[in-house]
């Protein structure tokens, strides 16, 4: 093969820079792209925890203490969270030994996502992952009663 001549060869000459540019800035969109994706993801999980805090301190208040319906309510709606990784508690300590109890002598109800959770982000070759903070709504006494219960 036969070299150009060399008019064509000066009208070539930035061909490779241009292309380096073109090609680098799309793979650096992309990059921001998957970017801005996962922190939408992260900030969804931090926002759906919170959600799912107010949501087990509402059916506390409302319906009978039962630990095991509001954490499965809880679970359901964020699939990241165990049962074992949700605290309810009746305050004061011991009131709701029984659904009579709990409506005479508890003041309020605090629900909380322990530390420890861990959500797996997806941005390719790269395996990060975080700990949701521990989230806690407490709110006062309502009805602790199961007919005005719907979980």
């Amino acid at each position: 093969m036969k070299p150009l001549p060399y008019s064509l060869q000066l009208r070539q000459r930035g061909a490779a820079t241009i292309e380096f540019a073109l090609v680098s800035a799309i793979g650096g969109l992309f990059i921001v792209l998957i970017g801005a994706l996962e922190l939408g993801r992260a900030m969804f999980y931090l926002n759906t925890a919170a959600e799912v805090t107010r949501l087990g301190a509402r059916m506390a208040i409302v319906c009978d203490a039962n630990d095991q319906s509001i954490k499965t309510s809880m679970s359901n709606m964020l699939k990241l969270l165990k049962p074992e990784n949700i605290a309810v508690d009746y305050i004061p300590q011991g009131c709701a030994s029984s659904a009579d109890s709990a409506r005479n002598t508890c003041q309020s109800v605090s629900v909380s996502i322990n530390p420890g959770v861990k959500v797996d982000l997806v941005i390719p070759f790269l395996p990060i992952s975080f700990e949701l903070p521990a989230f806690t709504t407490t709110l006062p006494r309502e009805a602790m009663n199961t007919t005005s219960c719907t979980a």
